[in-house]
């Protein structure tokens, strides 16, 4: 285990980064193609659709700080994160498999139920695996750039999956329509194992800090006030929180875009893929602003650009042709690289502003938040997404959408992003944890640690 300003071997940062891939797949999957799914494939209401997601996704309000807290407080020979990884990676593959089944009820209201239940279970199994995950970033290395370069490494592969995501589920399905049930199940199963084996690889190659290990843990209430005290640790939860709101409507509407606003959806994989090439290729980029500048301002200009490209997302229409188009998805692309380095990277900063202000450590708890504020958000934005839809008309595989529906689309591709990404900017630039401040809290640490006194 490296220790305070050593850096990472390579290939700790390249499996550890792996990991990502199995969170990036499934989620992207999910957000993506889920709604879809439900309302093309199964044939559920938007309506019914929308609570199905809803209700599914509540139960992360207890899960997510629940297991945190464990995470922290758990005690093995093999630490405190890793066994999670070694018991869950299986169940999270069969209950993420579980979801992209249609099972033989024809009443909606049974569908809806069916669905809220395999997505309570699948969030169950993937907190139990990914919450320990995030955790472990802070304590594999304590340097604040190598940080960053650790999340680039998570990142890459957190984009690359997101761009297979994008491309390799519809090769398997073909088109979103009742005839593909079967061939949905498919991608459900190769892609939960696929997701899954990741983490193993993770479980057997990286250790855990023995000194934060063997840290006696503070109550429940003891960890929250931590957090509410923490300024810079409220300030990147919001940060995070609005960016991948944003994330999560652009993904979920992404298709319908591609395939009611523009007529390309024999276009979708050249143009999602274009988007994460692009977000792939320019990860150094980020990385190396980060570096020159600060995390914060390195965020606040990916962002703008990323808002920026979504706004023209209002006035486009399908008469711009696919090179317009494709021009788009590469220039929005690089906000996209930026939305998945820079506030995972911001995070682990907190980490030690709180050990520093308690005397702790509290990885578990505050990763858990983190995850807790955004599924918080997502279970509420997605489904009010479907909603729209439903309240606008919304005819599954429909030749010709209504204007309302496309206006629709439309509006939550385009504004409602962009207002939340600029919120995001707001976040970032009251950020109070400099570069130099980082620097100042890691010298007192060490003074700390060597003197004895924890």
């Amino acid at each position: 285990m490296p220790k305070d300003g050593e850096r990472l071997p390579t290939l700790t940062k390249l499996i550890y980064g792996g990991g990502d891939l199995g969170f990036s797949l499934t989620g992207t999957i999910l957000s993506v193609m889920f709604a879809i799914y439900l309302t093309d494939v199964v044939g559920l209401r938007p309506g019914l659709a929308a609570v199905a997601i809803f209700a599914g996704r509540s139960w992360d309000y207890i899960n997510d700080p629940l297991v945190g807290y464990l995470s922290d407080r758990v005690r093995s020979r093999w630490g405190r994160r890793r066994p999670f990884l070694l018991f869950g990676f299986l169940p999270f593959a069969a209950a993420f498999a579980m979801l992209w089944w249609r099972p033989p009820i024809a009443n909606q209201v049974g569908l809806a139920a069916y669905y809220a239940f395999a997505y309570l279970f699948y969030d169950s199994a993937a907190t139990l695996v990914y919450m320990p995950y995030f955790a472990l970033t802070p304590e594999l290395t304590l340097d604040y750039d190598e940080r960053t370069s650790l999340t680039s490494y998570r990142m890459a592969f957190s984009i690359g999956g997101s761009l297979v995501a994008f491309i390799v589920p519809m090769m398997i399905i073909g088109t979103m329509h009742p005839d593909s049930t079967d061939r949905v199940l498919l991608m459900g199963v190769v892609f939960g194992l696929i997701s899954a084996l990741p983490l193993l690889l993770v479980f057997l190659h990286t250790r855990e800090r023995p000194e934060f290990q063997q840290q006696v843990q503070p109550k429940l209430k003891d960890a929250f006030r931590a957090v509410i005290h923490n300024r810079p640790f409220l300030f990147a939860v919001g940060i995070y929180l609005l960016t991948w709101m944003s994330i999560d409507i652009v993904q979920t509407v992404l298709l319908y875009f591609i395939k009611y606003r523009m007529h390309l959806e024999e276009q979708t994989e050249l143009i999602t893929g274009t988007i994460f090439v692009v977000a792939l290729l320019v990860l150094p980029l980020w990385v190396w602003i980060s570096r020159r500048w600060d995390k914060r301002f390195a965020y606040v200009a990916g962002i703008a650009f990323w808002a920026a490209v979504q706004v023209v997302l209002v006035v486009i229409s399908p008469d711009w042709g696919l090179p317009v188009i494709l021009v788009l998805a590469g220039l929005a692309g690089i906000g996209v690289s930026a939305a998945h380095v820079l506030p995972w990277s911001i995070i682990p900063d907190a980490v030690e502003w709180d050990e520093l202000a308690t005397g702790q450590r509290h990885e578990g708890t505050f990763y858990s938040l983190v995850t807790l504020m955004q599924k918080i958000a997502s279970s509420i934005a997605i489904p009010l997404a479907l909603l729209m839809l439903d309240r606008t008309g919304y005819v599954p595989n429909a030749t010709e959408q209504s204007p309302n529906v496309v206006r629709g689309i439309q509006l939550l591709m385009g504004p409602v992003p962009a207002v939340l990404l600029c919120g995001g900017i707001l976040f970032a630039l009251l950020y109070p944890l400099t570069r130099e401040r980082h620097a100042e809290v890691r010298e007192k640490l060490a003074a700390r640690r060597k003197g004895g006194n924890r």
